[in-house]
């Protein structure tokens, strides 16, 4: 049986057999019988992470430190409200750090975007935070949903998610309204030049 830990752009954790192309953590929320809690979070750090980190094994929930979860691709992680990882995916976070800092005018701490980060992922009654807005005012990498189906906005076309991967893109009005679910601080990100990695079937 598959672990409940493949985090979806919508933020639900679900059971799936195939592995993504990024793990992250967002502290321990796990059971001695490998199951999740309640809680969805221990604290505001959600990061990503690159899944081989100098050869380091991992049994994945198997101890107390964290519990590791896993995305398609970054654009996933990103739209969970996840950031990159400062430690192993130094680079990233730089270039995120970057961005964060062209749009605010200000360079921020880990804290300081974690902080923001979560007043825009989750309610208090923790439910994702969503907005509506045209797609043309959107940026590459950006997730959204229309009629409950979820697509990855990239290079001017929808690609509709699916767990396993992209469906072949498809052209929409750019004018549509459309429910998105990446944090907004993350979308300015985005809009000032981050560019999230992608699953290969984006890129078919």
């Amino acid at each position: 049986m598959p672990l409940q830990n493949r985090v979806q752009p919508n933020g639900e954790i679900i059971a799936i057999s195939a592995r993504g192309t990024f793990t992250g953590n967002r502290g321990i929320i796990h059971r001695a019988d490998q199951t999740l809690g309640t809680s969805r979070w221990s604290h505001h750090a959600w990061i990503c992470c690159t899944l081989d980190w100098q050869g380091r094994k991992r049994s994945v929930m198997s101890g107390r430190n964290w519990t590791e979860l896993f995305f398609l691709d970054e654009a996933v992680a990103l739209a969970a409200g996840h950031r990159p990882c400062g430690y192993c995916r130094r680079a990233d976070y730089t270039g995120f750090v970057d961005a964060w800092e062209t749009v605010s005018g200000t360079r921020p701490s880990a804290k300081d975007m974690d902080r923001t980060l979560h007043a825009s992922r989750v309610t208090r009654k923790r439910a994702k935070i969503t907005y509506r807005s045209p797609l043309n005012t959107l940026p590459s990498g950006a997730f959204i949903e229309i009629c409950e189906q979820v697509y990855l906005w990239h290079n001017q076309r929808l690609h509709p998610y699916t767990a396993n991967g992209y469906q072949a893109p498809i052209v929409a009005n750019i004018e549509t309204m459309v429910t998105v679910l990446t944090p907004h601080p993350i979308i300015s990100v985005l809009s000032a030049g981050y560019a999230p990695q992608l699953h290969p079937s984006c890129l078919l």
